[in-house]
């Protein structure tokens, strides 16, 4: 029988690979930005490689891969799309400027491996969750419609924004309709919707205390890497921004102020 320990561990080093490899192809390309549509993707390889370590799937098992599926494939082929033939990402050509000759290496560290971490640990309860057994409950279908709120929510957010930026006239402006009007990062808070739901779904099977991995999700796209370095230069970028924020929730969605 498969253990945690063992699942983790070759997970971690399964991961690790994957993304020492995309470090070695972003060095031959000089562009850090793949690792970003590689994000979701690999919270589904991770899926799949603890899905194919089970003896006999759980009815909880198959229910974490098709989400985590269907979540992580939509947000890497957008990701995808989005990037596609647009040049390294300004965040990655700033860093690479500060770090000039050193970048090579430093973002073998800061960029692929902590991501390869990261993802690792906050996909915890998806990886413990699917070694439960338990019959599905009611937490299960509270997960999983929490799950697909945030699918929803993403998704949505992410097509009216796609929409808004095809316009030229709308160059330089501030989305202010739609998910947008309620929350500044509608994706963000698809994305928190959809790690409390797996959470709730590995509460169910009895892997409770895998609770660090959705509040660590929670913390970087609140106070990290989400809300507060998008908008750390976005109001020098688009004045009008600032009017955005003193309307509208900067995350949690709700009326306009």
């Amino acid at each position: 029988m498969i253990t945690a320990p063992t699942i983790l561990s070759s997970n971690l080093v399964l991961i690790g690979c994957i993304f020492v490899f995309l470090w070695l192809v972003s060095l031959k390309l000089r562009d850090a930005s793949i690792v970003d549509p590689c994000w979701g993707a690999g919270f589904v390889i991770i899926a799949w490689a603890t899905y194919a370590q089970l003896d006999l799937p759980s009815q909880r098992a198959s229910l974490l891969i098709v989400l985590i599926t269907i979540w992580g494939l939509r947000l890497s082929l957008y990701l995808f799309w989005r990037n596609w033939a647009t040049g390294e990402d300004r965040r990655y050509r700033a860093m690479r400027e500060k770090h000039g000759r050193s970048f090579w290496w430093v973002s073998l560290f800061t960029v692929f491996l902590l991501q390869a971490v990261l993802m690792w640990f906050i996909s915890w309860p998806v990886q413990l969750g699917m070694l439960l057994s338990e019959p599905l409950g009611v937490l299960d279908v509270m997960g999983t419609l929490l799950c697909m709120i945030g699918i929803a929510f993403e998704t949505t957010g992410d097509w009216q924004l796609a929409r808004f930026k095809r316009l030229p006239a709308n160059k330089g402006k501030v989305l202010d309709t739609g998910l947008w009007r309620y929350t500044r990062h509608p994706n963000y808070f698809g994305d928190f919707c959809v790690w409390w739901g797996i959470y709730l779904i590995a509460v169910a099977g009895g892997a409770w205390w895998t609770i660090a991995s959705p509040v660590v999700m929670s913390f970087f796209l609140m106070k990290v890497s989400g809300v507060a370095l998008l908008e750390s230069t976005i109001v020098e970028r688009r004045p009008e921004y600032q009017e955005y924020i003193e309307k509208t929730n900067a995350f949690f969605p709700g009326p306009p102020h």
